[in-house]
């Protein structure tokens, strides 16, 4: 997409995402002038286009800076963020320098898309995929990739590749859902498992008993076994 209809896709995210969107001529002056996510995309489609195309380094970081007094959300000029994405309420948003953002992805406040700092490489922030929703306070860090229309849940810790259409949730995260359908989880673990694990114990305790017999049979005849 080119940058008028990456701003034209912004604004749709937002007026077709958001419950709050009024309609009408009112809801889009309340989106041109009141979303601070829209504005730190608008503002760094600029920012990115000086950064990567003319070679500028300390002006597209000092507006970055600016952006983040206040709107509350820190874009480094170099990830690459495209069109119709949806930043809701965006206090506490932080995107990295190699950071990938996909079309269509929804990123509420407090989530940070970073480096875990053990990175070799220059590529060193997460690429997520198209349609992804990220919940608030979510973490996804490091070279790693999260695939098309996943769904990251609040205050997770992503620090492994995720497949396509995944749910994922915890610290770390763990894939609960792929396409719909729950995963085994080690927190609601299988009955029949737990069954046979319940009848190894037991057997595992007969074994002990009868060991315990051959001992003291040992004992009573010095050492020497008498079948």
């Amino acid at each position: 997409m080119g940058i008028i209809k990456d701003i034209i896709a912004d604004y749709k995210a937002i007026r077709d995402q958001d419950p709050a969107f009024r309609g009408g001529m009112l809801g889009f002056l309340e989106i041109i002038f009141c979303y601070p996510g829209f504005h730190a995309l608008l503002v760094h489609k600029l920012n990115h286009f000086m950064y990567q195309k003319l070679k500028l380094r300390i002006l597209p970081r000092l507006i970055s800076l600016i952006v983040r007094w206040i709107t509350g959300i820190e874009i480094h000029p170099g990830a690459k963020i495209a069109g119709g994405v949806f930043i809701d309420h965006g206090m506490g948003i932080v995107i990295g320098e190699t950071a990938t953002v996909g079309q269509g992805v929804t990123i509420y406040q407090g989530v940070t898309l970073g480096a875990t700092g053990n990175e070799k490489s220059f590529q060193r922030h997460p690429t997520i995929g198209d349609g992804t929703i990220i919940g608030s306070g979510a973490r996804v860090l490091g070279n790693i990739t999260v695939g098309a229309n996943s769904k990251i849940g609040a205050n997770s810790v992503v620090l492994k590749n995720i497949p396509p259409n995944s749910t994922v949730v915890g610290i770390p995260a763990k894939i609960v859902k792929i396409n719909g359908m729950k995963t085994v989880s080690l927190q609601e673990p299988n009955q029949d498992l737990l069954n046979k694990i319940n009848k190894l114990q037991k057997e595992i305790e007969i074994l002990k008993d009868q060991l315990k017999m051959i001992e003291k049979t040992e004992e009573i005849f010095d050492g020497k076994v008498v079948i």
